[in-house]
């Protein structure tokens, strides 16, 4: 038997709708994952702030969902922390600003003064990120807030878009520094801080419920009919990520790699030390109610970023045959911390990195291919530094990294992180993402068992992940590790 699902997956360079074929089997359950659409997306600049363009998204996941014929269900994901606040009527009051934008700076400071950082964390248990959205809530202007009858956070928009139904998702909730750990509900004191009243979130939903059916119009315009259910996925895309990871030891990491790199373990509970709020982790929602304890790393952002600016400068660079050169280049020559705030905003990151390789002494990398060297270099040492830290915090040794997402299909990123950590790496599913929200929404219509292990099963059963074992010297990962301990933050 198999029934079709409309997997909405909504990234910060890109969308997709996914068409899943969940299959029954008497050997295990699995899903088939085809494309049915793909449509860019990007932050745009306009009067001194970034915007996400909802608009745009919103007219590719109607021709994605018209070309996903015969859904039964649909479900969207997508990144974090960004929201769309409506009025009455349930139309938005202003364009959604992208999490990039520069407004948080004086607001996280403010915020930060109010609560106390280590308080802050302690109730949340979610890293102290410029982009969360206490922060952005904080600077909005009161007379916007004012005016807002509902706060809905991007993958809740579509959600809502597509059903007529508001929601507020817990995965996605878990992210906004608004949750307190202990009760899973909104913090009245942090949304006091925030400037914004308890009611404009709404309840908090449950990951897999059902939300109804497709409005009329969305019917209409898609050819699916009001029979589709919509479904409260785990929305948050790196909870989805998370949720197709296909196991094979108790004692994995995993690192959900696209844009970001999300490295982390599922707990049963948070890690609310001190400790873990120096070291730049966050604790965030799973699919079945499990903590995510995981560090942001700012993954392949240094490298897209970089394609954008040399296509800017007319220069064609093929990502393929990119890393296929970066791979012949002397490795560990020179390297950078992807996190410290000069690679943060978009702009000419060819040329920061060269600015802070200059600064820290090295070998100043010129062309792209030694760019590129730079870049998957640096971020298998952040992913290095990052496992390293979760054993150190989770008291559990790590014997099997897991990379899923769009970051797998990096063979070179894929055998340096397993050279840089020491430890064999497992490469997919590239659709991770996608993956994840089919598995969850499938579990919600009754089509796969229940429970994280019948998923997994599911999840192993779906994807081939390719193996890589450490190889070399681990002595110059080492020595790296130190020499950017030294390096400006």
């Amino acid at each position: 038997m198999t029934t079709t699902l409309a997997a909405v997956d909504l990234g910060a360079s890109s969308g997709r709708v996914m068409a899943a074929a969940v299959e029954r089997h008497r050997d295990g359950d699995r899903i088939g994952l085809t494309e049915a659409a793909r449509f860019p997306n990007r932050a745009v600049a306009a009067a001194g702030r970034l915007y996400w363009d909802v608009i745009g998204l919103w007219n590719g996941v109607l021709d994605g969902l018209r070309a996903a014929s015969g859904a039964a269900a649909v479900a969207v994901d997508s990144w974090a922390v960004d929201y769309a606040l409506l009025d009455a009527g349930g139309d938005l009051l202003g364009t959604p600003v992208c999490y990039r934008d520069a407004r948080t700076r004086a607001s996280r400071e403010t915020v930060l003064a109010a609560t106390g950082a280590e308080a802050l964390f302690a109730r949340t248990g979610v890293q102290h990120q410029p982009f969360n959205t206490i922060f952005q809530l904080a600077a909005e202007r009161p007379e916007t807030l004012d005016a807002a009858e509902r706060m809905l956070l991007i993958p809740d928009l579509f959600s809502y878009w597509l059903s007529g139904a508001f929601a507020c998702e817990a995965s996605n909730a878990s992210t906004t520094g608004l949750v307190d750990q202990a009760t899973g509900t909104w913090s009245p004191e942090l949304c006091d801080v925030a400037g914004v009243r308890g009611e404009l979130l709404g309840q908090i939903t449950e990951t897999g419920t059902v939300l109804g059916g497709l409005t009329d119009a969305v019917a209409a315009e898609t050819g699916l009919g009001g029979a589709v259910s919509v479904i409260a996925t785990a929305s948050h895309d790196t909870a989805s990520a998370v949720a197709a990871v296909p196991y094979e030891t108790e004692n994995a990491a995993y690192i959900s790699c696209g844009t970001w790199s999300l490295v982390g373990t599922e707990r049963t509970g948070p890690v609310l030390g001190v400790e873990a709020l120096q070291a730049g982790f966050t604790n965030e929602r799973g699919a079945d109610g499990t903590v995510r304890f995981l560090r942001n790393v700012a993954g392949l952002w240094l490298l897209q970023e970089s394609m954008r600016a040399w296509r800017r400068s007319g220069l064609e660079v093929d990502l393929a045959e990119l890393v296929k050169e970066a791979a012949d280049e002397t490795r560990l020559r020179s390297i950078v911390d992807p996190d410290a705030p000069v690679f943060a905003e978009p702009g000419d990151m060819p040329e920061r990195i060269r600015a802070y390789c200059a600064e820290t002494g090295q070998p100043v990398p010129q062309t792209p291919a030694a760019i590129a060297a730079c870049v998957l270099d640096s971020l298998a040492l952040a992913h290095r530094r990052a496992i390293d830290d979760l054993e150190r915090l989770g008291g559990t040794e790590i014997d099997l990294v897991h990379i899923v997402g769009g970051g797998s299909n990096n063979e070179l990123l894929c055998q340096l992180t397993a050279d840089a950590t020491g430890r064999p790496v497992l490469a997919g599913p590239d659709e991770a993402t996608a993956l994840g929200n089919a598995l969850v929404a499938a579990q919600a219509l009754g089509l796969i068992a229940p429970g994280p292990q019948a998923r997994r099963e599911a999840a192993r059963a779906s994807a081939a992940p390719r193996r890589h074992l450490p190889a070399g010297d681990s002595a110059p990962w080492r020595r790296a590790v130190a020499r950017l301990d030294d390096f400006p933050g």
